[in-house]
């Protein structure tokens, strides 16, 4: 009886279609919710890091020094945190997946140098955060909101205070300032 049922299963597997698709050569339509992989515009990037420190997987470095943006593609959960976080919105989701690999691999992005003589490069960068301290009332959100701990806030004292070294420019501060008391200057 049990080479019967084998005899069955087996013609019956013959004659249908295969259950698996001939990745990557047959494209695969995606559904409906499908969420992809994180992508960059590393033109508009600020180089931030905020996309890194809402990351859940630790899946992304940002390098300021080096001017580099990299992501562990098996290691990312495809949650679109750092998507959603992003001050510059470079980062998004596109609806394609990762090429199969035997190993993890690191894709990285290299920025390129920007010309700073052109009037649109610091228009891109955002500037320099100013404070007006008069109408201040130093609730520390921007300071919390800060993704490079560029600013300081002491309430006790009414001290606003700005390490220009640190600061990136991305206009986090000024966006969630309850007063509006920050204006986002050029140099």
């Amino acid at each position: 009886m049990s080479i019967m049922n084998f005899t069955r299963t087996a013609l019956k597997n013959f004659f249908s279609k295969p259950a698996t698709r001939n990745y990557p050569f047959e494209q695969r339509e995606y559904p409906e919710r499908y969420r992809g992989r994180v992508s960059i515009n590393i033109d508009d990037c600020i180089m931030c890091g905020l996309c890194m420190k809402k990351c859940p997987a630790d899946a992304i470095t940002v390098d300021r020094d080096k001017k580099t943006w990299s992501i562990q593609r098996m290691s990312c959960v495809q949650c679109s945190l750092c998507v959603v976080s992003c001050p510059k919105k470079c980062l998004s989701m596109e609806q394609r997946y990762s090429e199969p690999s035997a190993e993890k691999t690191v894709d990285t992005v290299v920025q390129p140098p920007k010309e700073t003589d052109k009037p649109e490069a610091a228009v891109t960068a955002g500037g320099v955060p100013n404070a007006d301290t008069s109408v201040c009332v130093y609730c520390t959100l921007c300071a919390k909101n800060c993704p490079a701990g560029a600013l300081t806030v002491d309430r006790t004292e009414k001290k606003w205070a700005l390490d220009r070294d640190a600061c990136v420019g991305c206009g986090l501060c000024a966006s969630k300032c309850p007063k509006k008391c920050i204006e986002m200057k050029q140099d």
